[in-house]
């Protein structure tokens, strides 16, 4: 089994909300600035591969996919 934990960095996110779009279960935008904000921050290993499709998609690179 393997532990997955996601990563997100909001000094570096831009605001672009394409992770809160493809993966809502896991992130959303602060109402304060529209930064990434983890909904999940160990969600579950079925959704590797879409988080890290979401973690190349990120413009401004902020999230991080780290499994154990």
């Amino acid at each position: 089994m393997t532990r997955v934990r996601v990563v997100a960095d909001r000094r570096r996110c831009a605001g672009s909300g394409q992770c809160a779009l493809r993966l809502p279960a896991v992130f959303d935008q602060r109402d304060t600035d529209g930064r990434v904000a983890l909904v999940e921050e160990y969600p579950d290993e079925a959704l590797l591969p879409a988080l890290r499709q979401a973690a190349d998609r990120c413009p401004s690179r902020a999230i991080k996919i780290v499994t154990a």
